[in-house]
């Protein structure tokens, strides 16, 4: 290894930790070696990855799986599990069918590439996550960022640009990532049905936590079938890995054709797809519904009123480095909730991001807020 591939590496390290933007790999997870910290950065919202049931699930499958399937999917012979949790997952989305990625970011950067490309446009909300972003320019698609959740201004783009394009997709989140809020999506879908668009939404922050079966703001809403394109993720209320796109038919046939995060990634294992469907199954009914009402209430006592806005609370400090104290003084007293700095958040909105969770105690939260108030902005 050359003297001047180290330094160079130095350099750019150098350069992060002088912006405030360096980062590192948490260590150990406990206050003092005993005690575990009280987790607020977790997006396991109903706190399944735990649940006997799922661990189980797990465990079954990795001793008649494997830990691995060792190839694509288009390569495996069986893969049984993976297209029974596919159904369950379209069966619970409303779809005609679900396909399972390696992540909800291979999701992202391997379908919005085969909907679009040069001859087509992009709108994308300014707050989108970077998986979203990434697939946007990877299809080689014209990019254009519309100010977050501003629909007239969304409405303008359409009206002028419309006709200069074979396809436009729309692209959202449901509930944004590191803000909380939520897209208008009634209002989205007008637009996209009022010019010819398609649509596509990111459920990962909203599926468990919104609808009458957890699947998320769409199905809160109604908009079932009005959208072209949901995805989803298994590691998050559904306390797994993986992510997964639903849709019609046709849509998840050319993806298996045509989406590289797909098929040239090995498939996902066993056991995560075992657990995923085992905690599916726990959210579509009455334990999951239990979960969901003790969020709330978690929520409710968190931010008052009647807890039914999303898990998701950012305390902003702006400063990159005033977020960084502040996060080493939250674990000096017990509570985990790093730093987001910049690209994951805009220059200058730094911040701790909160995120409540169905196991969490009234005390631990009560905790969290004797703590917070020490560390207003």
């Amino acid at each position: 290894m050359s003297g001047e591939f180290r330094a160079a590496l130095r350099r750019e390290l150098e350069s992060l930790s002088e912006a405030g933007l360096y980062r590192s790999l948490p260590q150990p997870s406990h206050k003092d070696g005993k005690r575990p910290w009280c987790n607020f950065a977790s997006s396991d919202y109903l706190g399944l990855a735990r649940h006997p049931e799922v661990i189980e699930a797990g465990c079954r499958a990795f001793r008649g799986w494997g830990a691995g399937l060792g190839a694509s999917r288009l390569l495996c012979p069986d893969a049984s599990l993976h297209r029974e949790l596919e159904a369950r997952l379209a069966s619970w989305k409303r779809r005609q069918a679900a396909l399972v990625f390696s992540s909800g970011y291979a999701a992202a950067v391997g379908t919005i590439p085969v909907l679009v490309g040069a001859e087509d446009l992009v709108l994308l909300d300014r707050l989108s996550h970077a998986s979203l972003i990434d697939g946007a320019r990877a299809s080689k698609a014209t990019l254009r960022v519309f100010p977050h959740n501003d629909m007239a201004a969304l409405g303008e783009i359409l009206l002028r640009q419309r006709r200069r394009f074979r396809r436009v997709l729309l692209v959202t989140e449901s509930v944004f990532s590191m803000d909380g809020d939520v897209a208008p999506l009634r209002e989205l879908v007008a637009l996209k049905e009022q010019h010819g668009a398609w649509c596509l939404v990111d459920e990962a922050h909203a599926e468990g936590v919104f609808g009458r079966t957890g699947a998320g703001l769409i199905e809160a809403l109604g908009l079932e079938g009005r959208i072209e394109v949901e995805l989803g993720t298994l590691s998050k209320a559904l306390g797994s890995a993986g992510g997964f796109v639903a849709g019609d038919r046709e849509l998840i046939d050319l993806l298996v054709n045509r989406a590289r995060s797909f098929v040239y990634s090995t498939a996902l294992p066993g056991p995560a797809v075992a657990a995923a469907a085992a905690a599916l199954a726990l959210a579509i009914g009455e334990e999951g519904e239990e979960r969901r009402k003790r969020l709330r209430e978690r929520i409710a006592l968190f931010a008052g009123g009647d807890g039914s806005r999303p898990p998701i609370f950012p305390v902003v400090y702006g400063e990159e480095r005033r977020a960084v104290a502040a996060a080493a003084r939250l674990r000096e007293g017990g509570i985990f909730a790093p730093a987001i700095r910049f690209p994951t958040v805009p220059k200058g909105e730094a911040r701790l991001r909160i995120s409540l969770c169905a196991f969490h105690t009234p005390e631990e939260i009560r905790a969290l807020q004797a703590e917070l108030r020490r560390e207003e902005p």
